[in-house]
């Protein structure tokens, strides 16, 4: 039930060189907001202020709607259809500019990859099923996911610091996650699930 979801309207990778890293830092003062109604989404939809159709808002980065809203009403999510789903991350996951100049939003600028960028997501979902006593049960989970650290390392699926302490599991290759919240009486959860022992906040990544 409690799937976890990365904010659509991916924009293609490219790796970035050193030399590319420093033009584009130089360049960071052109960059091209959506104000000027010239970026697009994954969909080739020009991206406005406020919220869209689907419940993005890319100038404050945020999602509120529904799981399938998130994915533009996708047929394999239909069972999550009535899920509420709202998200929060900050300019290293999803920029609101395009500083490299492809006419998307900006994802990890001036870094190669994800790893080091200090890119964070929050999710916080909610809803209601049926269990099968016939009890109606109202959950809620929330969940921090942050970049690994470039010093950072794998083992058994665990992220961990350079020191050798534990960040948090593994999750989309390059993301660690840091806390997990979950409530469902239904089910007996209640409360914290998992909080990173290096540390459950969002900066310092």
């Amino acid at each position: 039930m409690f799937s976890i979801i990365i904010v659509s309207c991916e924009k293609n990778q490219k790796t970035i060189t050193p030399q590319d890293q420093d033009a584009n830092l130089k360049q960071s003062n052109n960059c091209v907001k959506i104000q000027s109604g010239e970026l697009v989404n994954s969909a080739d939809v020009t991206i406005e202020t406020g919220y869209d159709d689907w419940g993005y808002n890319y100038q404050a980065h945020i999602f509120n709607g529904t799981y399938c809203d998130a994915y533009q009403d996708a047929s394999w999510c239909q069972d999550y259809a009535e899920d509420e789903l709202l998200m929060k991350w900050n300019d290293a996951w999803l920029s609101n500019k395009d500083c490299d100049g492809d006419g998307l939003l900006d994802r990890h600028h001036g870094y190669g990859s994800y790893i080091g960028s200090g890119a964070w997501l929050t999710n916080h979902m909610s809803g209601t099923y049926i269990d099968g006593d016939g009890n109606t049960c109202n959950w809620n989970y929330f969940v921090k996911i942050v970049a690994a650290p470039d010093d950072a390392y794998t083992d058994a699926g665990i992220w961990y610091n350079a020191d050798g302490v534990e960040i948090g599991p593994v999750i989309w290759d390059s993301f660690a996650i840091i806390q997990e919240v979950s409530n469902d009486p239904c089910t007996g959860d209640h409360g914290s699930q998992y909080n990173s022992p290096d540390h459950n906040g969002l900066g310092n990544w």
